[in-house]
């Protein structure tokens, strides 16, 4: 087995990204700290095609050299938009008719695996600070909560980890009903 090359890997370019379908996946960043977690969830979000990542509260914004630092170039290619209230940015989401799904350990809270998106619907998925976690507010206007399933001591994963984690299971999900 010989590793590919970065010139066979077939990359879109910017361009072609900007114009490609977007999966109906929608990232919410709930009053994140860390700048390299903000450039990891973009990293991520450019390898899934997500729609757009709404940067909330104390979230820091692009351009911004650690972000652009674990970001590699894709702050240029994922949509985005900076909202001071993150329950102004669920309000207008529901509004439009996507689903609202908080990542946190929750009361009745369905585990990821027993997640099963529906076809042809849009999915917003809220990440929280990384103390604090998803607001208590925020969980309140969700339609779900949604764990990740954790067996060890700590049961708490950065969050950079968690959304990649929650994106490609629920794009793989979304590939298997298409």
């Amino acid at each position: 087995m010989r590793k590919l090359k970065n010139e066979e890997l077939d990359r879109l370019e910017v361009s072609e990204f900007k114009t490609a379908e977007k999966s109906p996946i929608i990232i919410i960043l709930d009053n994140i700290r860390s700048l390299n977690n903000i450039g990891s969830v973009f990293r991520t979000s450019d390898a899934f095609l997500i729609e757009k990542i709404y940067l909330c509260g104390i979230t820091a914004q692009p351009p911004h050299n650690d972000i652009r630092k674990t970001a590699l170039g894709s702050t240029e290619t994922v949509d985005w938009e900076y909202a001071e209230n993150t329950l102004d940015i669920i309000k207008k989401l529901k509004a439009e008719g996507i689903n609202i799904c908080s990542i946190e350990q929750a009361e009745n809270a369905t585990m990821l695996n027993k997640f099963a998106p529906q076809p042809h619907k849009k999915y917003a998925f809220v990440f929280g600070n990384e103390v604090k976690g998803v607001a208590q507010d925020v969980v309140d206007a969700s339609d779900v909560v949604i764990e990740i399933p954790q067996y060890g001591t700590k049961h708490s994963l950065n969050i950079s980890v968690s959304c990649g984690v929650v994106i490609w299971d629920v794009f793989s999900k979304i590939e298997d009903r298409r």
